[in-house]
């Protein structure tokens, strides 16, 4: 019942979206409904009465100045750049927007502009404003000559050279920044006095295009028009319709896409559905409602920047994801269907792709994961600051990586070396740490080995490069396994030999690789140790041939002779004369 209400509703929705993109569509202009002044804009304070008066001769001097509309009444205070956007805000989100034209330097417009025009070009630059561009009034001056205050710990003022042109914000248009100014301009024998530069005012209009209203903010009717804590309640509801659409259009290419699939004759798609199918659809409906939403609905005010900030993250995280399931589809395919038998140990060739598929993968997913991080702070311009801080400072924070980070990078680049150099390779028999061990996986900063015992040894892998360690399977799987018995010195070695051959010619873990060798090696005061040499196809069929030899020739010496042969303590007792 829950998902046929559900359905219902979602039809529903999609109705009412249908009906109202059919219906007849007026050129509207733009949206009225703003929230108040915020407190961050700091006060104007006292002002001159007549506002365009001379402060110095930082200006810029031209020859007319909105012949159409007029210069700024006076009651209007353009004296600083602060003063001057503040005025055009406050007018906008009074509704004068004709008053908020005044501030606005249309030379670059026909000399025909009226205050109407005039009127409409400030609301559609104030709507920008409210949907892309975050002020930072505490680096726009409030002073005539537009100098930041300055002070040192004394208290006393730092004496700067007068500006003329002050940024207040950027805007990225078709690939390229836009960059909002206020210039100061001074006309004939009037005083100089701040205003929103021509060149920013000549894009008002491309950026109204790019960022303006979008089809629903347009045709929503004014009843439909309830805000709730400044916010439109209508845009809420359409934004959870759209985002329930997006879910239902990422379930449905995710189930097809399974299906369809799994049903294939081809190893590869079935590999790719199973490995493929959720991210792909997550991915899709996270990049279908970005740009439906961005299509329908537009944001303003404080709520613009982090709604588009986090929808912005989440479809490149979401990409992200996908590129690395695809690359893990990828390999595993390759390791189930192209690679051979990896846990025979005389399989080289498997061995070696694994370890170059392990580690390739794991490099690849670093790279998608740091170019994923940086596309998304390339996006985000409040962040420019901080990477111009991070250059400036490019030397320390070198250092403290370099020191913080050493044995994770370490252990990176010893990664890459073992890949390049082959000291050792996935299903490679290593001895090292006084542990016999098989190479399971190479991680990003380290390998796991499994134990004869079936522990886990976990080994950093810039050990790897920079210690010794024994590899029994790096040119050859093939082991030599010695085995030591200690007998008496009035053993039969010969005797030992020929049963010693006997006994490994029965045994089928024996390669046929080294013929039968028993030798004397060592002598000590009670005993001769005899060792005997036995070879296997692997290390382990070599330490199971060397366990059952042993026990054997153990048994026959101890049989020899009935145990005359075994390896005795020799006191000799002497009888003093009396």
């Amino acid at each position: 019942m829950l998902k046929s209400a559900f359905h219902r509703f979602l039809l529903f929705g999609l109705l009412v979206f249908a009906i109202l993109g059919n219906s007849q569509e007026k050129e509207a202009e733009p949206t009225r409904d703003f929230p108040k002044l915020s407190d961050t804009i700091s006060e104007a304070g006292t002002y001159q009465s007549n506002p365009i008066g001379a402060y110095n001769e930082a200006f810029y001097i031209v020859n007319r100045l909105n012949e159409n509309i007029g210069l700024p009444p006076n009651h209007l205070n353009f004296q600083t750049p602060q003063a001057t956007l503040e005025q055009f805000i406050s007018s906008c989100r009074n509704n004068n927007f004709e008053e908020a034209g005044y501030a606005l330097n249309l030379n670059l417009f026909p000399k025909e502009v009226t205050k109407k025009e005039a009127a409409i070009l400030a609301e559609k630059f104030y709507f920008v404003l409210n949907q892309r561009v975050k002020i930072d009034w505490n680096n726009i001056s409030d002073r005539p000559d537009g100098q930041i205050d300055i002070t040192t710990s004394t208290n006393g003022a730092i004496a700067g050279n007068p500006r003329r042109s002050v940024v207040f914000g950027e805007v990225d248009l078709n690939n390229r920044d836009v960059v909002l100014r206020l210039q100061r301009v001074k006309l004939d024998d009037y005083g100089a006095f701040w205003m929103i530069a021509s060149n920013t005012v000549e894009n008002i209009e491309p950026l109204y295009e790019e960022y303006g209203p979008r089809k629903l903010d347009r045709i929503m009717p004014q009843w439909a028009r309830v805000s709730f804590l400044g916010f439109p309640v209508w845009k809420f509801v359409a934004t959870i319709l759209l985002f329930f659409m997006a879910y239902a259009v990422g379930r449905v290419f995710s189930y097809v896409t399974r299906r369809l699939l799994l049903k294939s004759d081809r190893a590869w798609l079935r590999t790719t559905a199973n490995k493929l199918a959720k991210p792909a659809g997550i991915a899709l409906s996270m990049l279908f409602f970005y740009i439906i939403l961005n299509k329908l609905i537009s944001f303003s005010g404080p709520y613009s920047s982090t709604i588009y900030a986090i929808l912005l993250v989440l479809v490149i995280a979401s990409i992200a994801w996908l590129l690395m399931s695809f690359i893990n589809a990828v390999m595993t395919y390759i390791a189930e269907h192209k690679i051979g038998d990896s846990s025979i140990e005389e399989n080289t060739q498997a061995r070696m792709m694994m370890t170059y598929i392990s580690v390739a993968r794991r490099l690849l997913t670093i790279i998608i994961i740091f170019v994923a991080i940086s596309v998304v702070l390339s996006q985000f311009r409040s962040l420019e600051k901080l990477g111009i801080s991070l250059l400036a400072s490019a030397g320390l924070i070198t250092i403290i990586l370099g020191v913080a980070a050493q044995n994770t990078l370490g252990n990176i680049i010893a990664g890459i070396q073992i890949a390049l150099t082959r000291p050792c390779k996935i299903g490679d028999t290593l001895y090292i740490g006084d542990e016999w061990c098989y190479v399971e996986d190479i991680r990003f900063t380290y390998m796991v080995t499994r134990t004869w015992d079936s522990r886990r040894l976990i080994i950093p892998l810039k050990d790897i490069i920079s210690k010794p360690f024994q590899n029994w399977s790096m040119t050859n799987a093939h082991r030599l396994q010695p085995i030591v018995v200690y007998a008496d010195y009035n053993t039969d070695v010969q005797l030992v030999r020929e049963k010693f051959s006997e006994l490994l010619k029965q045994e089928e873990e024996y390669d046929e690789e080294h013929p039968p060798v028993v030798q004397v090696t060592e002598v000590t005061e009670k005993a001769i140790a005899i060792r005997a040499l036995c070879s296997a196809q692997d290390a382990n069929s070599a330490w199971e041939l060397h366990c059952k030899l042993r026990e054997e020739l153990v048994k026959f010496i101890a049989q020899l002779n009935d145990g005359k042969h075994l390896s005795k303590e020799r006191i000799l007792i002497q009888k003093e004369s009396t």
